[in-house]
């Protein structure tokens, strides 16, 4: 079971960041262009979340899961001293949970903003610093924090 959710949290992560830059693309140009804002724009809105969300579910399943978690809370002293059981233990967890908390409100808003320019600059607003904290997030291959490949 553990490792096909760490593929499928590997493989929806792309998702969610695909789905992200669209949106964040489409807001950028709804805004600046004053666009009306369209029902596909709902659509991308409401799906980017949507993702996101799933991504959420698969990773908390995820993390009661792994056992690089259950080896960080069993020994926390140690796994505290190590910074890619940290990383896993708290920072990804954090970040991701707020990066998500700010798609969340950024969506939530923007539906009840009663102009397009108003409903484009928020999820600009809201979605862009959620990619942000998700770059921050994720371990690339690249990571000084914690490092794994482009897929698992």
């Amino acid at each position: 079971m553990y490792p096909i959710l760490l593929s499928l949290h590997s493989v929806v992560r792309w998702l969610v960041l695909l789905s992200l830059f669209y949106s964040i693309i489409r807001a950028y140009r709804g805004f600046t262009n004053n666009s009306p804002f369209s029902k596909k724009d709902n659509l991308v809105r409401h799906w980017t979340a949507t993702i996101a969300h799933v991504q959420l579910m698969i990773g908390i399943v995820l993390y009661s899961q792994s056992p690089i978690i259950k080896y960080y809370w069993n020994n926390f002293t140690e796994g505290s001293k190590d910074l890619s059981t940290f990383f896993f233990g708290v920072i990804h967890m954090v970040l991701m949970l707020v990066a998500i908390a700010m798609i969340t409100i950024g969506s939530a808003v923007a539906k009840r903003k009663q102009t397009d320019k108003d409903k484009f600059k928020t999820i600009l607003f809201w979605f862009s610093l959620a990619i942000s904290i998700i770059f921050i997030a994720i371990p690339w291959p690249f990571s000084p924090l914690a490092n794994r490949p482009f897929f698992r």
